[in-house]
């Protein structure tokens, strides 16, 4: 949570020894200095919510026992997806959100900045979306390699050539960030297509606001509903103009369209849904008539001129996209080339979250924003470039391996010495599908432990631009 700036008033000092011992050597401590000193904002925070000696078993069994409370009462979930002998996916046991009890505390001087990049980020991800379904000059100028874009089935080539309602191809990106050893903040992954956990912000900040109602207020921590409307007012708003073209009237209806029960983040679709007073419909509740997208009620069916989507691209047409999807809308990407539907996220930016694309974002920060990147990306080599793969074959050990088109189940993986001469013979046969990033010693955030001291974990933050 993100802290506005304040006055500095007299606080009660806060016994450092009270709350454990330092953070790991080599990371960047959450809660304090180089010195071992609690950080200003962490002294305000447990002056203000009375926990001056630090806090103690009964405090910390008080604030878990509360938090399951409410998660429980809610029905918080979380469906974790697993593989089955035979290959297939099936959806394991339904498990309660996990959350920790103590806020992470971002400062002014550091939200600003995460801020200014994250703004840039988006609008930069936007641009090259609207360049390469349209004019293509990212690749005739040599900014983005050929292989990045069409061999990434993120790239949906039906779209190639079609322009969102009101130009907008994204409505919300998210930003995966860490802070390294030196305090600065690092872009680790980029989230265009349907970025979850927006529903799970929303319950957490509802649950911590309810455990520390005095820090929130006096430490003047920013307000984030007001985001959640600003989306659903610019859809709103986009779709009024579709309504209207096609003789709907004034008044645009909106729907938050989910993959079902079945997917990981389910509850989520169902809160924000609720909280932004939207009808949460699955694909086989909508149906496609004459260039148009209908609502299937008991009244018969109603016009829908906007759409928020929790779906993966590639599964909501059967038709152009991916055959064997049972989630999507047969007829739903004509329907966009024919302007009559808002869809946010617009569809086919799946390619800008490959990793590998992250290693030339400087470049094309300047040739289309006319800007440095303000939040870096990790280090990153694409093996298919063959002085970059050059320039790291023999400095595997200790980085990170990703595929740089994603899909067939593999993931990231710590590269050790032992692995070295396989992966190098791996990554010759196939160079275009590796990337190769550096590995970023995560900062370490303050953990509330049962017996009432401060444990310290590893930290990644997500930012929504919206």
């Amino acid at each position: 949570m993100s802290t506005r700036p304040s006055q500095p008033s007299p606080q009660t000092a806060t016994p450092t020894a009270a709350f454990g011992p330092g953070g790991t050597a080599g990371a960047w401590d959450e809660l304090r200095d180089a010195d071992g000193r609690l950080r200003t904002v962490w002294q305000r925070f447990f002056s203000v919510a009375g926990l001056n000696d630090g806090p103690n078993p009964a405090h910390a069994e008080r604030l878990r026992s509360a938090i399951a409370q409410q998660i429980r009462a809610d029905g918080v979930t979380h469906n974790i997806a697993e593989a089955a002998a035979d290959g297939t996916t099936r959806r394991a046991q339904t498990r309660p959100w996990s959350l920790e009890a103590l806020p992470h505390l971002i400062e002014p001087a550091d939200w600003a900045r995460i801020e200014a990049g994250a703004v840039q980020r988006a609008q930069l991800l936007s641009r090259m979306l609207a360049d390469v379904y349209g004019p293509q000059r990212l690749l005739h100028d040599a900014l983005l390699p050929p292989t990045l874009l069409f061999r990434h089935k993120g790239y949906l080539r039906p779209l190639h050539g079609v322009m969102p309602v009101g130009g907008m191809h994204l409505h919300i990106v998210a930003l995966d960030m860490a802070r390294g050893p030196d305090g600065q903040w690092w872009v680790v992954s980029q989230r265009t297509q349907s970025p979850s956990g927006l529903g799970y912000v929303l319950h957490n900040r509802l649950i911590v606001s309810r455990l520390f109602p005095e820090p929130l207020r006096e430490l003047r921590v920013q307000h984030i509903a007001a985001a959640c409307r600003r989306l659903i007012d610019t859809v709103t708003l986009q779709a009024g103009a579709v309504a209207q073209r096609l003789g709907d009237g004034a008044l645009p209806r909106v729907a938050l369209l989910t993959s079902g029960p079945y997917s990981e983040t389910y509850f989520e679709h169902a809160y924000l849904a609720r909280h932004l007073g939207l009808p949460l419909v699955e694909g086989a509740d909508l149906t496609v008539r004459g260039d148009r997208l209908f609502l299937r009620t008991v009244e018969g069916l109603q016009p829908l001129h906007a759409l928020l989507r929790r779906q993966d691209d590639d599964f909501c047409d059967p038709l152009e996209l991916r055959a064997d999807s049972a989630l999507g809308v047969p007829g739903l990407v004509q329907v966009l080339r024919a302007g009559n539907l808002v869809l946010a996220n617009a569809l086919g930016s799946g390619f800008l979250e490959s990793s590998a694309v992250q290693g030339f974002l400087p470049a094309i920060a300047r040739a289309l924003l006319g800007q440095e990147l303000l939040l870096p990306s990790l280090p990153t080599w694409w093996c298919g470039e063959g002085a970059a793969w050059a320039a790291v074959r023999n400095e595997l050990p200790g980085r990170v391996l990703r595929p740089a088109f994603g899909g067939d189940g593999e993931g990231a993986r710590l590269i050790a010495a032992d692995d070295v001469a396989a992966l190098q013979s791996r990554i010759d046969q196939d160079p275009d599908a590796y990337t190769v990033q550096g590995r970023l010693a995560l900062s370490r955030a303050a953990l509330l432990q049962a017996d009432g001291r401060l444990a310290q974990r590893p930290a990644m933050l997500r930012v929504y631009a919206i």
